[in-house]
């Protein structure tokens, strides 16, 4: 199992600056890189402050001169969003500027807010998804491809720059029965979000997904199941608190951009308690927000659950102060990891470089 880290890029406060916030994530990947993280993952959103990265693609190749050997990961390309061959050149150019690098996670989407700006039908998004995997796999097997699809026909063609890696490490998010069936037959990995759940909302995660790869005749492992969780290491009890708001903020977002119902001011989107929500202190006590000890003892408990090849942690969320983004990205390797290897045995790379 390894560690990596995940960043939305959101921008809560109205006077933050994209360069700001895309300088702090380039921070926060050198320091991970430094500590010797798996993977950085970056987001990818459109046209609201919830996330300012609408390319992690061009995030992958930003960052890959400022890195050595962390692994560059989208999270995810929204591949109903894409003019098929212009992405394909570009996954190929970011596997070669980042020198081989590129970890590839693509998803259907979710947002009505984009698709409807993008005049893509959201409706269609899993027919789109599956023939957009199939040009990825046709276009880097050969030298020419074409396809024949019900959403997209693409004469001969060949993409000019070829990936450094034979075959670039593919992910597919998502959390439901469909898209773990999708992953499980096509041999990608899966790659999810706890969100801001409880132990025992990842034990029923991981039903789902272990049902759904049995289903496709595959066991649970073939998954190499990966999960994204909150995290901020702190000994400060307001802290902590503000840490649990902020992720409750962006939890609350994503619920109304799914549903339709986001509330804007101005430029900025304004959270709305949603149904069912559980009290912050809940949330608080759900996610990996306390001391070095506090979050070993949370997340030995979820990795039992899991059983995950990856988890990549959200240090960064709403107006989570940047110092402790990084702060919180240090003390996972220097006090987290030692406790959980004490609990769990060797976790692998992690904190190896």
């Amino acid at each position: 199992m390894d560690f990596g880290i995940f960043n939305l890029m959101g921008a809560r406060e109205r006077t933050k600056a994209g360069s700001q916030v895309f300088a702090e994530v380039a921070e926060q990947t050198r320091l991970a890189d430094e500590l010797g993280y798996k993977i950085a993952w970056f987001a990818e959103h459109h046209f609201s402050n919830y996330c300012l990265c609408a390319s992690p693609l061009m995030m992958v190749a930003h960052c890959a001169p400022l890195t050595k050997q962390i692994a560059l990961g989208t999270a995810v390309v929204v591949l109903p969003l894409y003019q098929p061959v212009r992405l394909l050149a570009e996954i190929a150019m970011a596997d070669a500027m980042s020198n081989g690098r590129l970890v590839l996670g693509v998803g259907a989407g979710y947002q009505p807010y984009e698709f409807d700006r993008f005049d893509v039908d959201l409706t269609k998004n899993l027919e789109m998804t599956e023939e957009f995997c199939d040009m990825i796999e046709a276009a880097f097997a050969q030298d020419f491809f074409s396809f024949d699809g019900r959403h997209y026909k693409i004469p001969e063609t060949h993409i000019a720059c070829r990936p450094v890696q034979k075959k670039i490490p593919l992910w597919l998010a998502g959390h439901s029965d469909h898209i773990f069936r999708t992953a499980a037959r096509r041999g990608y990995r899966a790659l999810s979000s706890g969100r801001t759940g409880s132990a025992e909302a990842m034990r029923e995660q991981r039903r789902v997904a272990e049902d759904a790869y049995r289903a496709e005749g595959k066991s649970y492992a073939a998954a190499h199941f990966a999960i994204n969780r909150f995290c901020c290491i702190t000994d400060d009890v307001g802290e902590a608190m503000r840490f649990a708001e902020n992720a409750r903020y962006q939890a609350r977002l994503a619920s109304q951009l799914r549903r339709r119902e986001e509330v804007m001011d101005g430029t900025i989107l304004v959270d709305k308690p949603v149904p069912g929500e559980e009290p912050l202190e809940t949330i608080r006590e759900n996610l990996l927000i306390g001391s070095a000890a506090d979050v070993a003892k949370k997340l030995a408990a979820e990795i039992r659950i899991l059983e995950p090849a990856h988890i990549c942690f959200s240090c960064k969320v709403g107006s989570t102060p940047h110092e402790v983004a990084m702060r919180t990205t240090e003390r996972l390797v220097r006090e987290v990891k030692p406790l959980l290897e004490r609990e769990l045995g060797p976790l692998g790379r992690i904190g190896a470089a």
